[in-house]
């Protein structure tokens, strides 16, 4: 059996692996949720800044319930590989992690309070956050924050220990340090910021008003497909670099960070690893979530509904490409003029993306958290097609095509791998075959599509409609009829 991956100096002269005397460089950043994607994305780029320009940056990571990685990790020293899948697949060892943290909040909120960490990031998913988008505050409701709010001193979810950390080190006259989300989620770090401020607000006036004045969060744009790791990857990593290694992650070459450059006590160089640092990231994220996010959405539920289990698979359908080229082509046409934007190469760019063959992006995956992604992704730039005038088919086609597959999984007994899934399967099974029924329940849910497109007939009638030939004819012949 092949060692762990433990030592550097073991590794075959063709893995890539860190250009810096790690044991040189401290720690200035703790980063909360360990997946894949952000050892795939922001840890890579921290290990670029450090190869670069050096700096006390190195990144201690923590999971909030989950062992499994941290454990992984630590008795890894912290190196894991990337695979990178292309042409060829090429294979980097990542030296910016140390000592992993996972599932203890109490060790989580003292590395918070550490001098020494200067970036509290994070990757732990939207429902993760606790907070509630529509009113931009802190969702009371949600366990972890009412937890938080009883037991102030033993926090135990993102907003309490970010919080009751930031209380700590100004009480103590230590700096704040920067709070960067990562998380694909649009206006991320305006949106942290009112999740912060919201739970501060609940614990003491007087320290919102301090965090609103002294704390940075700056909003990032994120993009690196990074599917889930398989047994093939940890073969493949095990073939490259002759090691076990049980942190492995996979992903595509192409990466992409934008950075809003708003950090009071320092940063990493990471624009040496490709990221642009700008002063308004809001139209880059806008791109990203309406074309890239949006079109995968639409390919995870037309993709279960056709039995194709990866998006390679799904762009490679001549039937299913021109859905997905027309649908990218109206979301572009819903973004900011004159912001340096490329709409037409970004869709050209995004298509040889996604049939990657060496990426096994799985539709079943994107299509899970729908209620969480398509607000932004689909029904904010509908409802934006709509005040323009343009026509707002492709997003009600993406519409039907979702609730095409909620019906099914309904007809089933299958609740949806969703937040609100036993709230769909409830309004899926009481619709019954009535398909103006289901359409007006599901989009009627709080805070799910603006009234601009609930209320417009035009747009709700032709979803309607669609769905009743998806449910009657099935997807393929609803594609037959539609404009290429």
């Amino acid at each position: 059996m092949s060692p762990r991956l433990t030592r550097l100096a073991d590794l075959p002269r063709g893995v890539a692996r860190p250009g810096y005397d790690r044991a040189a460089h401290g720690f200035g950043i703790l980063h909360l949720g360990l997946g894949a994607f952000h050892r795939a994305h922001q840890a890579v780029y921290t290990d670029d800044a450090l190869a670069a320009e050096g700096g006390d940056w190195r990144i201690l990571g923590a999971n909030l319930r989950s062992r499994e990685i941290a454990q992984a990790l630590n008795a890894q020293d912290g190196l894991y590989t990337v695979l990178e899948r292309g042409p060829q697949d090429r294979a980097r060892v990542i030296g910016a992690h140390g000592p992993a943290i996972g599932g203890d909040p109490a060790a989580i909120l003292r590395a918070a309070c550490d001098p020494a960490i200067r970036i509290l990031s994070l990757t732990v998913s939207e429902k993760a956050y606790g907070i509630d988008r529509a009113a931009m505050d802190a969702d009371p409701a949600h366990p972890a924050v009412a937890h938080d709010l009883a037991q102030l001193q033993a926090p135990q979810g993102v907003l309490g220990i970010i919080t009751t950390a930031l209380a700590a080190r100004l009480a103590a006259g230590v700096a704040p340090f920067t709070v960067l989300c990562c998380d694909n989620l649009p206006d991320n770090g305006a949106l942290l910021r009112a999740g912060v401020l919201g739970f501060a607000r609940r614990r003491d006036p007087d320290l919102a008003a301090r965090i609103a004045d002294l704390v940075a969060f700056p909003a990032t744009m994120v993009d690196r497909i990074t599917p889930a790791a398989t047994p093939q990857t940890l073969a493949d990593v095990q073939a490259l670099t002759g090691h076990r290694d049980l942190a492995c992650v996979e992903t595509e070459p192409f990466s992409q960070w934008v950075i809003e450059d708003h950090f009071p006590q320092g940063r990493p160089a990471w624009e040496a690893g490709g990221a642009q640092l700008v002063a308004d990231v809001r139209a880059h994220e806008a791109m990203k979530l309406r074309m890239l996010n949006g079109a995968h959405s639409l390919i995870a539920y037309a993709g279960q509904l056709l039995d194709l289990p990866h998006v390679r698979e799904a762009v490679a359908d001549p039937d299913l490409a021109p859905l997905i080229r027309r649908h990218m082509q109206a979301a572009g046409a819903t973004l900011p003029r004159g912001a340096g934007l490329d709409p037409g190469a970004y869709a050209q760019a995004l298509m040889a993306r996604f049939a990657n063959p060496a990426i096994a992006h799985q539709t079943r995956q994107i299509a899970m958290d729908g209620t969480e992604k398509l607000p932004q992704r689909w029904f904010a730039p509908a409802a934006e097609a709509l005040s323009a005038g343009a026509d707002p088919r492709p997003f009600a086609f993406a519409t039907a095509v979702w609730l095409a597959w909620l019906a099914q999984l309904a007809a089933a007994g299958q609740i949806p791998d969703d937040p609100r899934g036993a709230a769909l399967l409830d309004l899926a099974q009481r619709a019954g075959a009535d398909d103006g029924a289901l359409v007006a329940s599901v989009l009627a849910l709080p805070g799910l599509a603006p009234a601009a497109l609930t209320g417009n007939r035009g747009f709700i009638d032709t979803t309607r409609d669609l769905l009743g030939t998806l449910r009657r004819d099935g997807l393929r012949a609803a594609l037959a009829a539609e404009p290429r």
